[in-house]
């Protein structure tokens, strides 16, 4: 048993959407006869949902902080029509465009910040202001008009990593993208067994660091398989890519830097927080400013998959990356939520949207279904709490929580305040 704690020690938080992800894909799988694990079809997965994927990022630090953000997808079009329009009329390079963009971003994200952090508005009503005024900047900028963008754009939301090097049977950039994630996981391991003996001065044992290494190798290995050995020209999505690298800077903004702290501390208890000289206004600043800079790339990403900027973009993106943070395991009440859990939430959502259009069922179905998915997901965590039961995340935390905690007693030199 302590074994099994070890194993899924470290991100025990997503294993249970994991397993819910991986029992969805499997019954895809079988009901429509082969059609989800092909390599158009997960490539269309990742390209088609990479920007709710990227608003998932900012709005799980947003969540976490107890605010929330009805506005990302009003910025989201603002943005894109700003950039499709720089790059035409301006005649700036589309990397230009690009920048000016998220400088875009930046700026509305000040502007709802201003509101929230400083002058003390609710981020609900500050972003429901906004879902309406930039929903509005956009038509009114645009016309009401879908404004092309060019092939270079495209390549970021419609694109693969590149063919080169001799012929492997596989995309040889994909393949150096798997082998570099094998070799992370790899080093990751060490640094683990290394820091559990340096601190608890007993080492994991190895059969733990062995099953738990070489289950991620295999799923990497798949991937790498599935996603580059489509038909020639086509491999990983270059919006994947996009989407690894910020997941990796947010991953190790909220859980390795003091600004990552400060958010789970001002969601967790605001007053605790003031008290422990957290500066509770810069950091709601900065969770709302970095939701909109994110929107934005999410923006560029999607314009170029969908070719142009048009007037009805980014509506309902706001639900669809609320529903995957919260799916993901996220509180309601702020102070719980991980960066990985809302990408798993939002693949959850992407797999069951993809794998209900594959067995035919229309529109309309898919978005009840959907719906009941968020409703169950959160309402079975809450009853669990209500009934003193620990939540599903609790089921899976709790044991390394008290396991923490024993070894941590032994060591006080001082009792705790009462």
């Amino acid at each position: 048993m302590t074994q099994l704690k070890q194993l899924f020690s470290g991100g025990a938080r997503s294993f249970g959407m994991v397993f819910a992800l991986l029992a969805l894909i499997v019954i895809f799988e079988i009901t429509t006869g082969g059609k989800v694990l092909t390599p158009t079809n997960a490539q269309n997965i990742i390209n088609g949902n990479s920007y709710v994927l990227l608003l998932s990022i900012g709005m799980v630090l947003v969540i976490i902080a107890g605010h929330i953000d009805l506005s990302v997808g009003s910025v989201a079009a603002a943005v894109g029509i700003i950039v499709a329009l720089v790059i035409r009329d301006w005649g700036v390079p589309w990397w230009v465009g690009v920048l000016i963009g998220i400088v875009c971003g930046a700026i509305i994200g000040a502007w709802q910040g201003f509101w929230v952090a400083y002058v003390g508005i609710p981020g609900f009503i500050t972003t429901l202001s906004g879902y309406m005024f930039f929903r509005g900047l956009n038509q009114f900028i645009g016309k009401s008009d879908s404004v092309p963008v060019p092939d270079q754009i495209q390549s970021l939301g419609n694109g693969y990593l590149w063919e080169w090097g001799p012929q492997t049977g596989l995309n040889n950039s994909t393949l150096v993208l798997g082998i570099l994630g094998v070799a992370l996981v790899i080093w990751s391991e060490f640094r683990k067994r290394a820091n559990a003996r340096k601190l608890d001065g007993v080492p994991v044992p190895t059969i733990v660091s062995v099953v738990r290494a070489g289950v991620a190798v295999v799923v990497i290995g798949y991937l790498t398989y599935l996603f580059g050995s489509g038909r020639y020209g086509t491999s990983f999505p270059v919006a994947g890519v996009i989407l690894l690298v910020l997941v990796a800077i947010y991953w190790f903004v909220s859980t390795r830097t003091i600004t990552g702290r400060h958010v789970y501390a001002v969601g967790g208890n605001k007053a605790a927080a003031a008290l422990s000289g957290v500066n509770i206004k810069r950091t709601n600043f900065f969770v709302m400013m970095n939701m909109s800079v994110l929107a934005s790339i999410a923006a560029i990403v999607f314009i170029g998959r969908s070719t142009a900027s048009g007037p009805f973009d980014g509506t309902g993106w706001e639900l669809d990356a609320i529903a995957a943070v919260f799916i993901g395991g996220a509180a309601v009440s702020g102070g719980v939520g991980t960066v990985a859990g809302s990408i798993i939430g939002g693949l959850v959502m992407a797999v069951l949207n993809n794998g209900l259009q594959l067995m035919g069922v229309g529109s309309d179905m898919t978005q009840m279904i959907k719906g009941l998915v968020l409703l169950a997901a959160v309402a079975f965590d809450v009853y669990n709490k209500v009934q003193g039961r620990p939540s599903i995340i609790g089921r899976l935390t709790g044991a390394d929580r008290r396991a923490i905690a024993a070894a941590a007693a032994p060591r006080a030199t001082v009792p705790a305040a009462e």
